[in-house]
């Protein structure tokens, strides 16, 4: 039986995840020159993201090298409202994905949602 005392969490909306996530950002990119731009898939980028949902990034980095979790270290993503996970790329990598026709690609082309201006997209990447 659960005590009436104990506190209760509340999980954030999608639109404040959202919100918080693009703050995060435009931060990481005020701070780093090499990051081109940052978007959500998976649930959040659907719209389709409910209690429980984690947040999936994007993280285009023209200065990205070695394996991924390596890549991964220097983004403080612990700030971000919720659990994520997050990929790394640079704008190559990144069309080299698009262009393989994987079940990974065809998700990002279906459900990506790019932060921020357009002025720093990767190339051939268009707005939604």
């Amino acid at each position: 039986m659960r005590s009436l005392t104990q506190s209760v969490l509340r999980w954030p909306s999608p639109e404040q995840v959202l919100a918080e996530a693009q703050a995060w950002a435009l931060e990481q990119r005020s701070r780093h020159p090499s990051l081109l731009q940052v978007g959500v898939f998976g649930s959040y980028g659907r719209g389709t993201a409910a209690v429980g949902s984690d947040l999936d990034l994007l993280l285009i980095d023209a200065a990205a090298t070695g394996p991924q979790h390596l890549r991964l270290r220097q983004w403080p993503l612990e700030q971000l409202p919720l659990s994520c996970d997050a990929l790394v790329l640079t704008p190559a990598e990144y069309h080299n994905l698009l262009a393989s026709g994987s079940r990974m690609a065809l998700e990002l082309q279906r459900d990506l949602r790019w932060f921020g201006p357009t002025a720093h997209r990767p190339p051939g990447v268009a707005p939604r």
